[in-house]
């Protein structure tokens, strides 16, 4: 792997977090600092920055198990597994009433990864397979899991004011990217005008689990010619089937 980019102290807390996960309430600072070779200061920030993300938690003796962000990201982790099976067991009917493909997603950073897809009978297809990815802000997916972070992290992602193209309809800022978001929020949906791919469009809702965070997406596309006879009815389809996956409301 190229090391350009890395990260020494996330290296470091990486390995101080195996070290936790295999023998939790055994070890204290002295004892990391020892196994780990990392001096008492840099193991002492380390230990009060990760305490604070809740990645760690100290015992009455001071010593260091996980946190409950991993039990967090433990339950979100399996549960993509448990809703890419739901996905396939209630997709098929909303794509048979619409005659139109479904797609399953999640972000990852500023892109959308596609877990699952329920084709329709068409040879006009978007490519959207399993472990395809595209930029969130250029798909109907992508933008609605980006309206479920607060501005503040949305500015984090996204560093520069000039956004990256697909097609000539895709946002080109980020200010047209925030400004669409204001709107999906409220509307609770997210359309995409031949953004991601020229002659499809498409429209996505948000699926929440446990604390009403949102965790994925789903969306209809469909081709440019079957927009204005099936909008309405794919709109309410993509609704209740986002509704059907989700395990509860948006906090």
């Amino acid at each position: 792997m190229d090391k350009k980019y890395w990260v020494p102290a996330l290296e470091k807390a990486h390995a101080v977090i195996r070290l936790v996960a295999e023998e939790p309430s055994r070890l204290k600072l002295t004892e990391l600092c020892k196994r780990l070779e990392i001096s008492k200061s840099s193991m002492f920030s380390l230990l009060q920055t990760m305490e604070a993300l809740q990645w760690i938690t100290r015992d009455r003796s001071d010593a260091y198990t996980l946190g409950m962000h991993f039990g967090r990201m433990g339950h979100a982790f399996f549960s993509q597994y448990d809703l890419i099976d739901a996905f396939r067991a209630e997709a098929p009917a909303f794509m048979q009433e619409i005659n139109e493909s479904i797609q399953l997603a999640n972000r990852d950073g500023s892109e959308i990864v596609y877990l699952a897809k329920e084709a329709a009978p068409s040879l006009v297809q978007m490519v959207s397979g399993p472990g395809t990815r595209l930029p969130a802000h250029a798909t109907g997916l992508g933008k609605m899991l980006l309206s479920g972070l607060e501005d503040s992290q949305l500015q984090l992602l996204y560093t520069e004011e000039n956004l990256s193209s697909l097609t000539p309809f895709t946002l080109r800022t980020k200010r047209e990217l925030l400004e669409q978001l204001d709107i999906i929020r409220k509307q609770g949906y997210a359309i995409d005008l031949q953004e991601g791919v020229m002659g499809f469009n498409c429209l996505a809702a948000p699926i929440y689990h446990s604390g009403g965070h949102m965790v994925a997406a789903v969306s209809f596309s469909m081709p440019l010619h079957h927009w204005e006879e099936k909008r309405e009815k794919a709109l309410s389809g993509v609704l209740a089937l986002a509704n059907k996956l989700s395990f509860s409301s948006p906090v």
